[in-house]
């Protein structure tokens, strides 16, 4: 049932998709300032939130790799590592074309966009580490104290626009206004699609390192004999 888990999940997520487009394109209202061009919000927040929980499961796993040396979580860290740095690039460039419509700037230095883009950084940053050639147990000591440290910007990205002043919409925090029914609707919906994606990647990129692992201690057995 594992070995096919990451197929279901996709399958999931195809047809969440499929059922996402239609809520964002059909069912939605469009915003009356903003105009179409809000719609993509339905992508950038969940690429923005799922972030955050890939960089808060290389928190955790690295703390399992501290307490327990288990190489698993070691391969966990990389692989949630991995999709985290790719979806928050994303929600980067899809944050800068909704601030070049909402603000009139394609990036300003707002609490919340500085925060983000520190993240990213930080988080490229361990992936450079843990590309240089080391031995694994060192490595994977070392990237397990990175994956813990780094994960302070995480809890200050989420609430930077609530504790200063900042022009970034806390959108479910809004005590005026806030989204229409459809919108909430649609974009918890959109939330839970990418979450099928963002299970499906890092499984499959974990499963990857896994194999790549086995393969690396067999030929390590065989130049032996």
């Amino acid at each position: 049932m594992l070995q096919v888990l990451p197929q279901i999940l996709a399958l999931l997520g195809g047809l969440a998709f499929a059922v996402c487009q239609w809520l964002v394109f059909a069912y939605a209202p469009e915003e009356v300032n903003m105009g179409f061009i809000q719609k993509i919000f339905y992508i950038h927040l969940p690429l923005a939130w799922w972030a955050l929980i890939s960089f808060f499961t290389v928190f955790l796993a690295s703390l399992i790799y501290l307490i327990k040396r288990k190489s698993g979580a070691d391969r966990l860290c990389a692989a949630a590592a991995e999709v985290g740095v790719l979806l928050s690039g994303l929600a980067l460039i899809t944050g800068m074309l909704w601030a070049r419509k909402s603000w009139g700037v394609w990036w300003t230095w707002d609490p919340r966009l500085t925060t983000t883009l520190i993240m990213w950084f930080v988080y490229a940053g361990y992936l450079v580490l843990r590309g240089l050639d080391l031995p694994p147990q060192r490595k994977g000591l070392l990237c397990a104290v990175v994956g813990i440290v780094a994960f302070l910007d995480v809890p200050l990205v989420f609430i930077s626009a609530r504790i200063w002043r900042s022009i970034h919409p806390a959108v479910f925090a809004s005590e005026s206004g806030g989204l229409a029914p459809e919108m909430k609707v649609t974009v918890i919906a959109c939330v839970v699609c990418f979450g099928l994606l963002w299970a499906g990647l890092v499984w499959l990129r974990k499963r990857q390192l896994d194999l790549q692992t086995r393969l690396d201690e067999m030929q390590a057995d065989r130049s032996e004999l």
